[in-house]
């Protein structure tokens, strides 16, 4: 089974996750931030991900601490679930609408990190998640997984840019994740 389950604890936040690459899309999400749960339990149903998340943090402060958290967390169970990454397909991409939005993810689980995120928002929040932490939580994710992430989307509703980018994520995860064989997709003979 291509599974994890880490816990992180600091002054700031306690996280526990579980990651099943090859599970059904269930899930159990509960950060505090409604958004983020929305978004988590996006990308578990729409990458056919088992996950779970119990995070709490120092939201008396602001939602930074806890949301990056997050995302470090997650990069770590990817990682850990992917282990050697031996027969996976490698790459992955989705192209996702929502409504006027339309987010466009490309992916390498080949073991380089760098982010390219391409999109602007209007609203400070969507509920209580900061659109300004869209782009440090998926740093996070990509640093800790060392995962090669591409993104552009569009559109007028934050809202529906940042649900087209969780789930373009979730579908271009799942694309990268497929076993395809056994051997390791690399010239290098390792990921």
């Amino acid at each position: 089974m291509r599974e994890a389950n880490i816990s992180r604890k600091t002054s700031e936040t306690d996280i526990q996750m579980k990651l099943n690459i090859d599970g059904t899309g269930s899930s159990e999400i509960d950060t505090g931030i409604g958004f983020l749960d929305h978004m988590l339990t996006a990308f578990s149903r729409h990458g056919n991900f088992d996950f779970s998340v119990k995070a709490t943090g120092d939201l008396i402060v602001d939602d930074h601490h806890l949301i990056e958290d997050t995302g470090i967390v997650l990069g770590q169970v990817i990682s850990e679930a992917l282990g050697n990454k031996a027969g996976i397909a490698r790459f992955g991409e989705a192209r996702i609408p929502m409504d006027e939005a339309l987010a466009d993810v490309a992916l390498d689980l080949g073991g380089r990190s760098y982010l390219v995120l391409d999109v602007e928002f209007t609203a400070a929040k969507v509920g209580e998640f900061s659109t300004q932490m869209v782009k440090h939580f998926f740093e996070s994710v990509v640093q800790n997984s060392n995962i090669n992430m591409h993104a552009h989307v569009y559109g007028d509703n934050d809202h529906h840019k940042m649900e087209a980018l969780f789930k373009a994520f979730a579908y271009a995860m799942k694309r990268a994740t497929v076993i395809e064989g056994s051997d390791i997709k690399s010239t290098k003979g390792s990921l």
